[in-house]
């Protein structure tokens, strides 16, 4: 399978769990699956600006670095997902969680891991040297991990019948660790733009022979 399905797939796997992750995180009033659901969401237009992107590296005209420059956008969209959560994790820990229905949460979460995980599986190791490639890889494992942290503490919830700050914790949690690997690839995408554009071409022939 080219990157080009390969992406492809993923972004529509992406695209149905935004749906289901928002609405039952509006009717759960959980913060983690609203973030998962956001950060799907930052991940399904990362997916698809790498997609262009790849597209446009292998075209005559196009930028070499395209896709460099496409996993550049997506770790900072991520970045910027991941504050958002921060600051609102931080609001409810001070200010007290609402009630949160585990049961949902758990059951939507659980489905939104084994989804990442078929991600992961489809990605595979194709482009483990395409930066581009590894910032939708670690899109995907963030996402898993995440899912698998906010299933938890639904489970946790639903046996306590409480503990709803776990949930806002939880949250805080998985947004400080996407963030810490954000900022590393930022910081390596910028390093490899820094590099010898010959380095650059080398890359685009060897996108065009992908195809």
């Amino acid at each position: 399978m080219t990157k080009d399905k390969r992406l492809g797939l993923v972004l529509a796997l992406n695209g149905t769990m935004v749906v289901a992750l928002v609405v039952v995180g509006l009717a759960s009033h959980s913060l983690g699956v609203l973030a998962a659901g956001v950060d799907y969401l930052g991940d399904a237009a990362g997916v698809a600006l790498s997609l262009v992107a790849l597209r446009m590296s292998r075209h005559r005209h196009g930028h070499p670095r395209a896709t460099s420059y496409a996993a550049l956008a997506n770790a900072t969209f991520l970045l910027l997902v991941t504050a958002v959560v921060i600051v609102e994790a931080l609001k409810r820990l001070i200010g007290g969680a609402p009630h949160v229905a585990g049961l949902p949460v758990v059951i939507v979460s659980l489905i939104a891991g084994a989804v990442m995980a078929l991600c992961a599986l489809v990605i595979g190791t194709v482009g483990s040297e395409d930066l581009n490639m590894r910032s939708v890889m670690l899109d995907t494992l963030a996402d898993g991990a995440s899912a698998a942290g906010v299933a938890l503490s639904g489970a946790i919830i639903l046996a306590a019948k409480g503990a709803y700050w776990l949930d806002s914790a939880v949250a805080l949690g998985v947004a400080v660790i996407i963030a810490y690997h954000a900022i590393k690839l930022v910081r390596e995408v910028l390093a490899h733009l820094r590099e010898d554009p010959g380095a650059g071409e080398a890359g685009q022939a060897s996108a065009r022979g992908d195809r």
